[in-house]
């Protein structure tokens, strides 16, 4: 049988074919001007590097910067926009971008210091000295997130203003779209290397949905003459986008998985990326925390003391406790240069032990020597080292800690709990800034340093109260909640939210038991350096000791402490982090049970030998004022919501065949209805198809729609099928059979039949009475009406006639789904070579787009 092709209408047979008609290029009709090219840019532009900059929250604290941030972007986009709107040549818009961030950042941020409110005088250039030394202080001092100071929003108001005019001049001028996305990286790369939760989603996704928009308005504005399309407002290349845009984002999900660095969660909320290593600033508190989530444990240090157990390793001190970031105080004006004799300070009358500790830093970096406390003499250092007298901290002059290797001889008081109890005198002959209570106290760490202590009467019981009450079951150590929480770091604010929240890492407890402990009268500092080591199982010969048992600690072991100076005994630490450190004899009398911990290193850092764990608790934890008694959470809920969710995935994945059978169906049976006979056949003619394949009658490559209807209709998956008379059917006598065949004859006429009106007006699957369609069937008029009831009929023929195996099999395994997905598994590969042969065709393009720009440009 010969099937006629496909017609446009009745004499299209018989009609001269007609010349190709030559469009001309989209612009030719579009009007005189550059239109709203320049402005749907802008917006493309500022939408990418303002939705990049949302992954500084986090870096900064709050939101409060963002609105300056978002003022500037705007501005010297829209500036641009305007000058290229009026037909400036490209330096002249580059130069406005220029001018219009100048004059933002002077309207913004030193309007009382220039003339008319946003012209630059000699007065703004002045201040912008001290806004860049501000930021710099912040960069090297504090710790994320940082309070949002004017010096380093300007900063990062000026940075993300130069990128705007990079990534514009990168999309429009010189036709580089796709390459403009490096300027959108350069803002992520900041949040990836220092926010320990990475870029963070909404940073991530407002950069993608910035940078998929200049793509947009390039391919929109400016079709590639290689496209198929004549324009680019073609739907096709829309549709390539979304799938371009989709697998593209599954790629650089999946890519993480094996990109060093982002070795712990997804990106963008895994593990940061972090180039540079550990952080070695002059603030060690700055990455005390980043420190602590390393899951590598960076910058290892060894050391052999002949201490009864592990001490611990003290780097340097903090003890002024304003404002919103501490940092250590060097007093560079009172240190004293070498390290062959220091005073440690104890009292004569005072018992003490001599140690002696060998220490190899090796790739450990920092201005500051960790060494056990208090040090008396250092040898064996390379280069020049000063200490203070105030905190005895060791501090390189033209040196770091890299790859030193020294001996401490240290004295450690024997101290006892009626000896601290017995120094009630007030303090006298230290410096007042260990005692000077800092300004703006939250009202949350005055009123609970009060009731912690109430009814306290010495130093003693009072630094004892305190640090019972942080070590409670009403605190948790955790080194996630302070990020989630956005309290990460130090600071009189971050402290008032630990207390709120109860669930901090050690630079909280510290900070919380100093603070509250200066403010009853008691001088404090905060210790920074690492928690007792591990045993390495090895041991080190040190001269005229002999060979002593090696330790070892990693950035893992970061610590901070708390020290309280009490009159006659010196500085004493102690120790209110639960499940951290070893708690000193002297301060375990009534200390409560630890809180919980999330921290899986716990118990790695007490040494077996030696350490002592608190007894069980002689009183209860004092409660805060108006607030309730602290119970533990129940972890039974949470198991058992885990456990549903295990369910339902599994259920999902599962019901996955079935699911994705239903939605096929449902799409097929939408199409077919909105096709109304013109173009509605083949969609249910393709779920026949694969109804007929679900049940075991899948159709041959090589089979027509007639045979494959008929071979069908005979089988007996639709029920017996009638007697045969002249060797085909006399009649479909049940319903399914009669809607397979109606199903076959709507197909067979919108493929290959003559356009008849007639026929169309009728509505598909019927024929005028007592004609024989084209499956042979005479008076095959639809038995149903819709295509839906029609192939409602035939699936419930195929389950009144299957097995339960093939009923089962049919609806959990679909035949047509499994193999479609077995055929889709090449597609992956595929995809990546095509787009690897792309890029390297991209890149040599853009190559030579640059390189004949370049030499355009020295051309003049």
């Amino acid at each position: 049988m010969t099937l006629a092709p496909q017609r446009s209408g009745p004499g299209a047979g018989t009609s001269a074919p007609e010349e190709p008609t030559v469009q001309p290029p989209a612009t030719a009709s579009r009007p005189d001007g550059p239109g709203a090219q320049p402005w749907a840019m802008a917006a493309a532009v500022a939408v990418a590097v303002a939705g990049a900059a949302l992954g500084f929250n986090g870096v900064l604290r709050g939101w409060a910067w963002y609105s300056p941030v978002f003022t500037t972007v705007l501005a010297v986009a829209f500036s641009m926009a305007t000058l290229r709107a009026l037909r400036a040549p490209g330096w002249m818009v580059a130069a406005g971008g220029l001018a219009s961030l100048t004059l933002a950042l002077t309207f913004t941020f030193f309007r009382k210091y220039s003339i008319a409110g946003f012209i630059p005088s000699p007065e703004t250039m002045n201040y912008l000295e001290k806004f860049l030394r501000r930021a710099s202080e912040t960069i090297l001092a504090e710790s994320t997130p940082v309070a949002p100071n004017a010096g380093i929003v300007m900063l990062i108001c000026a940075v993300l203003g130069l990128l705007v005019i990079l990534v514009d001049a990168l999309a429009f001028p010189l036709g580089l779209p796709a390459t403009s996305g490096l300027g959108i990286l350069a803002i992520l790369v900041v949040p990836a290397i220092v926010k320990p939760q990475s870029v963070g989603a909404l940073g991530f996704i407002g950069a993608a949905v910035g940078y998929l928009m200049i793509l947009g308005c390039s391919h929109w504005f400016a079709p590639a003459a290689r496209t198929r399309a004549d324009t680019a407002r073609d739907p096709g290349q829309i549709r390539r986008g979304a799938v371009t845009a989709a697998l593209a984002l599954t790629l650089t999900l999946l890519l993480q998985t094996v990109t060093p660095g982002f070795d712990q969660g997804t990106f963008p909320q895994g593990s940061r990326l972090n180039p540079f290593g550990g952080a070695t600033g002059l603030n060690p508190m700055i990455s005390l925390g980043t420190s602590l989530r390393s899951p590598s444990g960076e910058g290892r240090i060894t050391f052999a003391t002949n201490a009864p157990a592990a001490p611990y390793l003290r780097s340097v001190t903090v003890d002024s406790f304003e404002g919103d970031s501490w940092a250590p105080d060097d007093r560079e004006s009172t240190r004293r240069q070498g390290t062959g004799r220091i005073d440690a300070g104890l009292d004569s009358t005072v018992p003490g032990l001599r140690v002696v500790t060998a220490v190899n830093t090796g790739q450990f970096t920092s201005p500051y020597l960790p060494a056990p406390y208090a040090p008396e003499s250092v040898s064996g250092l390379t280069g020049r080292w000063s200490w203070d007298p105030a905190t005895l901290s060791i501090k390189g002059v033209d040196t770091n800690s890299r790859d030193q290797q020294y001996v401490v001889t240290s004295v450690t008081a024997k101290l006892t709990a009626g000896m601290l109890r017995d120094a009630s005198l007030p303090a006298s002959g230290i410096p007042e800034q260990f005692l000077r209570q800092p300004a703006n106290v939250p009202e949350i760490v005055r009123t609970t340093a009060e009731a912690v202590t109430a009814g306290s009467t010495t130093p003693y019981t009072r630094a004892m109260a305190i640090q019972s009450y942080l070590r409670s079951a009403a605190f948790t150590y955790s080194l996630q909640s302070p990020v989630q929480g956005g309290y990460d770091g130090n600071g009189l604010s971050v402290l008032a939210d630990f207390l709120t929240q109860k669930s901090g890492y050690c630079i909280h407890f510290a900070s919380a038991m100093a603070v509250m402990a200066r403010l009853q009268g008691i001088p404090s500092r905060i210790a920074v350096g690492y928690a007792p080591g591990r045993p390495t199982g090895a041991t080190v010969s040190v001269a005229g000791q002999g060979p002593l048992q090696e330790y070892e600690v990693d950035s893992r072991d970061a610590h901070a402490w708390p020290e309280l100076y009490f009159p006659g005994l010196g500085w004493v630490p102690f120790e209110p982090t639960p499940s951290r450190g070893i708690v000193p004899a002297y301060a375990t009398e009534g200390t409560t049970p630890s809180g919980a911990s999330t921290n899986e290193r716990n118990d790695a850092l007490t040494p077996g030998d030696g350490s002592s764990r608190a007894p069980v608790p002689t009183f209860a934890p004092v409660p805060l004022p108006g607030a309730g008694t602290a119970t533990a959470a129940d972890p039974r809920p949470a198991q058992a919501l885990y456990g549903v969710g295990a369910v339902l995935l599994l259920a999902l994945l599962v019901a996955s065949p079935r699911l994705a059978r239903a939605r096929v169906r449902r799409r097929r049976l939408s199409l077919s209805a909105r096709g109304n006979g013109a173009g509605g056949a083949a969609p249910a003619w393709a779920e026949l198809r694969d109804l007929a394949t679900d049940y075991g009658v899948a159709p041959a490559a090589s089979e027509t729609p007639r045979h494959f209807s008929r071979r069908l209709r005979v089988s007996g998956a639709l029920g017996e099928p009638a007697v045969e008379s002249f060797g085909k059917p006399s009649g479909a006598d049940n319903p399914g059979q009669r809607a397979a065949a109606s199903l076959t004859e709507d197909f067979e006429r919108e493929q290959y039949g003559r356009p008849n009106r007639t026929i169309w007006a009728a509505g598909p699957g019927t024929a005028a009475s007592g004609t024989a369609g084209p499956a042979g069937d005479t008076e095959s008029a639809d038995p149903a009406g819709s295509a839906a009831a029609r192939i409602a009929l035939v699936q419930a023929s195929l389950r009144a006639n299957a097995t339960l195996g093939g009923r089962l099999r049919a609806d959990w395994l679909p035949p047509s789904v499994l193999s479609g997905w077995r055929r889709s598994l090449p597609v992956p590969r595929q995809f990546l070579s095509r787009t690897a042969q792309r890029t390297r065709r991209g890149a040599a393009e853009a190559w030579v787009l640059i390189r004949n720009t370049v030499r355009r440009v020295r051309r003049g």
